[in-house]
C-alpha cells in the first residue's frame, strides 16, 4: 500500500563523484585551455605590431613595361597622390635615401631608375600604391614592397629594433593538446557540451584564417589592375563586338548594355525586349551568346582601332571586374544616363570608382573630369595622369530651357561622356545640386559617379568587403580591381 509519496530511487555508488571528477576536470582544462588562448593572442599581438611599420611605396618600372613611357616625380605624385604638383613631397621623402642599385635621388631632375623604391605620403592611394615595411634605417631605402621580398610574401625586412616573438613548437602542441583533450571530456559530460565547444573552435579557427583569406583576395585584385592596364586586346575586340549592333541601313541600332570577350566568343547584355537570330543564342532573357563572336575582330594596329572607336562612337566601355570564370565584364557608362551610385562598403565601392577613372584614362584620354567631396569626408580618388581635372569654376552651366529637379529622368536614354563629376561619398545639399545641373535633366549631359548614397540614380551598384560588386540591373556579380 503507497501512502502518496514515493522514496527517491536508489543512486548507484559512484556515479555523483565519478560527474563531479569530470565537471572539476573540465574546469581545469578550460582554464588551461584559456591560458593557451591568452599566450596565443599576445603572440599576435606582437605580430601585429610588427604591421605598424608598413609604409606606402611605388617601385619604378621598367621603360618597356610602360609603354616606353619613362616614371618622373611629377607623373609618380599625379598617378598615387592625383596631384603632380605634390611632386616635392615624394623629393623630400627620398632624398639622399640610397636605392637598391645603389644610386640616391637628389634633385627633382634626377631620372628615376627602373627598381628603384620611393616612398610616398600617407595619402597615396591608387593601383600603382603598393605596401612596404620601412627598415628604420635613416640612410636606406631598402623598404621592399610588400610580396616583394623574401619567400611567403613578406617583405623581406624587419624593423630595426623590433621584438621578434615566436611560439616554440612544444609550446603549439600542448596548445593542441588541450584543445583536444577538453573536446574528449566534453564529451564524457555530456554531447551538448561537445557540440558548444566545437562550434566555439571552429569559429576561433574561421576567425584566425579571415585576414589571410582577405590578404591573398586582395593581391588577386591588385593583380587584376596590372592585367587591364597592360590588355588592349581585349578591349579592341569589345569594341569590334559592339560594331556589330551599330545602327545601319535598314535595321536601327540594338542598344548593348554590357558584355564580356573571351577566346571562346562573346556575351552580350540586351533589353529583355530585344532577340538575335542565329547564330546569336539566347542564355536567358536578356543575354545572348555567340560561340565565336569577338575573336578575330577589329585587326588592325590596336592602339589606331581602339582610339578610333572610343573618338568616333557614343560608345564607352570600361572593365568594371571579371566574373567567376575570371573573364573580364564590359559596361557601356555611355548607359548610364546620368549618374552612378555605389554604395556598400566604402572602400570596395572607391576601388570600382578608382578603376572606371582609369579605364576612360585609357580610351578617352583628356576626358574632363571635376571631383566633389561629400557629406561623410569619404577620401577622393587619385586621378589618372590621362584626365583633365576641373575646378569649379571652369564646369559648363546648365542648359537655361530646362529646369534641373534632381537626376531623375522619365526613361534612360544613352548620350555620350563627355565629361565626369566624381562625389567622394554621399553629397550635400549643395554638391548634390551641382551633380543634378551637370547630370540631371536639363543638365551639362556629364555622367556622375558617385561612391555613396545619391537619389535618383538610374545605376545603383552594391558592393561587399571582400571586393565584390553586385550590378542588379545585369543581374551579375564581378570582383573588381584594387
Amino acid at each position: 500500500m503507497s501512502n502518496g509519496s514515493s522514496a527517491p530511487p536508489p543512486q548507484r555508488p559512484g556515479i555523483g563523484n565519478t560527474y563531479r571528477g569530470a565537471r572539476t576536470a573540465l574546469r581545469a582544462l578550460a582554464v588551461l585551455l584559456v591560458g593557451c588562448l591568452a599566450a596565443l593572442g599576445v603572440a599576435a599581438s606582437a605580430t601585429a605590431a610588427d604591421g605598424d611599420d608598413l609604409i606606402k611605396v611605388f617601385v619604378v618600372q621598367d621603360p618597356a613595361q610602360t609603354g616606353g613611357q619613362l616614371a618622373t616625380l611629377a607623373s609618380v605624385a599625379a598617378s598615387t597622390l592625383g596631384d603632380a604638383s605634390r611632386a616635392g613631397e615624394i623629393l623630400d621623402l627620398n632624398r639622399g635615401l640610397a636605392q637598391p642599385d645603389g644610386g640616391a635621388l637628389n634633385g627633382a631632375d634626377d631620372q628615376l631608375r627602373p627598381g628603384w623604391i620611393l616612398r610616398l605620403p600617407p595619402d597615396a592611394s591608387g593601383p600603382d600604391v603598393q605596401q612596404a615595411r620601412d627598415t628604420g634605417n635613416q640612410g636606406t631605402a631598402s623598404s621592399a614592397p610588400d610580396g616583394a621580398g623574401a619567400p611567403g610574401g613578406g617583405s623581406g625586412t624587419t624593423a630595426a629594433g623590433s621584438t621578434m616573438f615566436t611560439i616554440p613548437l612544444a609550446a603549439a602542441i600542448a596548445v593542441l593538446g588541450a584543445i583536444v583533450l577538453a573536446l574528449v571530456t566534453a564529451g564524457i559530460v555530456g554531447r551538448r557540451k561537445v557540440r558548444g565547444v566545437y562550434g566555439a573552435v571552429m569559429r576561433a579557427v574561421h576567425g584566425m584564417g579571415a585576414p589571410v583569406k582577405r590578404r591573398r583576395r586582395l593581391m588577386l585584385r591588385r593583380a587584376m589592375g596590372r592585367r587591364f592596364a597592360t590588355d588592349a586586346d581585349s578591349v579592341r575586340r569589345a569594341y569590334g563586338t559592339v560594331a556589330e549592333f551599330a545602327a545601319g541601313r535598314p535595321r536601327p541600332e540594338t542598344p548593348v548594355y554590357a558584355l564580356r570577350v573571351d577566346n571562346a566568343g562573346a556575351t552580350v547584355w540586351l533589353s529583355a525586349s530585344d532577340a538575335l537570330e542565329a547564330p546569336w543564342r539566347s542564355i536567358d532573357g536578356t543575354r545572348w551568346r555567340h560561340a565565336t563572336a569577338g575573336a578575330g575582330w577589329l585587326d588592325g594596329p590596336v592602339d589606331g582601332g581602339t582610339a578610333s572607336w572610343a573618338a568616333t562612337s557614343a560608345t564607352c566601355l570600361v572593365r568594371v571586374g571579371t566574373d567567376t570564370e575570371g573573364e573580364a565584364v564590359f559596361v557601356d557608362l555611355s548607359r548610364l544616363d546620368g549618374v552612378l551610385s555605389v554604395t556598400g562598403d566604402h572602400g570596395v565601392a572607391r576601388d570600382v570608382v578608382q578603376n572606371v577613372l582609369a579605364e576612360i584614362a585609357r580610351i578617352r584620354p583628356d576626358t574632363p573630369v571635376t571631383v566633389l567631396r561629400g557629406a561623410d569626408g569619404a577620401p577622393p580618388p587619385a586621378l589618372p595622369a590621362g584626365l583633365t581635372q576641373l575646378g569649379r569654376a571652369d564646369l559648363p552651366a546648365a542648359t537655361p530651357s530646362t529646369a534641373v529637379h534632381g537626376t531623375v529622368r522619365a526613361a534612360a536614354s544613352r548620350r555620350p561622356v563627355q565629361g565626369l563629376v566624381v562625389v567622394a561619398g554621399t553629397p550635400t545639399g549643395q554638391e548634390a545640386a551641382e551633380l543634378a545641373a551637370l547630370c540631371g535633366p536639363g543638365g551639362a549631359g556629364w555622367t556622375g559617379l558617385v561612391y555613396g548614397e545619391v537619389s535618383g540614380a538610374h545605376w545603383r551598384w552594391y558592393t561587399d568587403a571582400d571586393g565584390d560588386v553586385d550590378i542588379p540591373a545585369l543581374d551579375v556579380k564581378l570582383t573588381v580591381p584594387a
